[in-house]
């Protein structure tokens, strides 16, 4: 079993749990169009191309985890907070199916695991994580880097567990699951850190230039509450 550039390569995960895994990657991205639509905007859409490009460029960057396997930047959490969830989610499947279709960067039947993994999983994670953190850190570019950062560390290490899910379900080696869930937490906890810094690095830069193309400062606002509301309505009538 030969190492690939990146990603899983083939018969790595059975036929049967692959082509599980398509269908629910499928269903997913398919969800995702519909509820990307309604973020498009005159904003997001050429953000959007950016940050495929970005991520495309940054995954190129890879190590290799076990046989057949490999650790890279993953992109999630930074397109989630620049781009969101839905819109975030494709730009990576976009570039996963560039990666396998024209640079055999991952196995053509387990393209639906790396979708699972990468795309899907990882954004919403990072994404996640991103909300959570935005409630209680300030939404400054300092405070959306630090959010990013943590996110891209989560958002890594959890999308590497997907992996060992998948290979529960159809592994075809005989590599012990413990052996591999650990090795791939381990590397992808130091990789999310590297992911981290070019995240935060980038999210900070353009929250300064131009906050209102960071999705997460846009969307993710603590609602008021009554009496906050109650206090500016008054303050609007004196």
């Amino acid at each position: 079993m030969s190492a690939v550039a990146m990603h899983i390569a083939n018969g790595i995960v059975n036929g049967q749990v692959s082509l599980a895994f398509a269908a629910v990657s499928a269903g997913a991205l398919a969800f995702c169009v519909l509820r990307g639509r309604a973020d498009l905007d005159d904003r997001l859409a050429p953000m959007a191309g950016l940050v495929a490009a970005f991520i495309f460029a940054v995954q190129m960057l890879n190590f290799q985890v076990l046989p057949g396997v490999s650790g890279h930047v993953l992109g999630g959490a930074l397109a989630a907070a620049l781009v969101g969830p839905w819109v975030g989610a494709l730009c990576i499947s976009t570039v996963l199916v560039v990666q396998c279709l024209l640079f055999a960067d991952g196995g053509l039947t387990a393209l639906g695991l790396n979708v699972f993994n990468m795309a899907l999983l990882g954004t919403a994670a990072g994404y996640l994580a991103i909300a959570g953190l935005l409630r209680v850190l300030p939404r400054t570019p300092a405070g959306t880097a630090g959010a990013v950062f943590a996110a891209s560390v989560v958002s890594v290490v959890v999308a590497s567990q997907g992996f060992v899910l998948e290979y529960w379900l159809g592994g075809t080696t005989q590599l012990s699951l413990g052996t591999i869930s650990l090795t791939m937490a381990g590397v992808h906890l130091l990789i999310g850190i590297g992911e981290g810094l070019i995240g935060a690095t980038t999210v900070a830069t353009v929250a300064k230039v131009r906050p209102d193309l960071v999705y997460a400062l846009r969307r993710l606002r603590t609602p008021m509450t009554p009496a906050a509301t109650a206090g500016a309505g008054a303050g609007a009538a004196a």
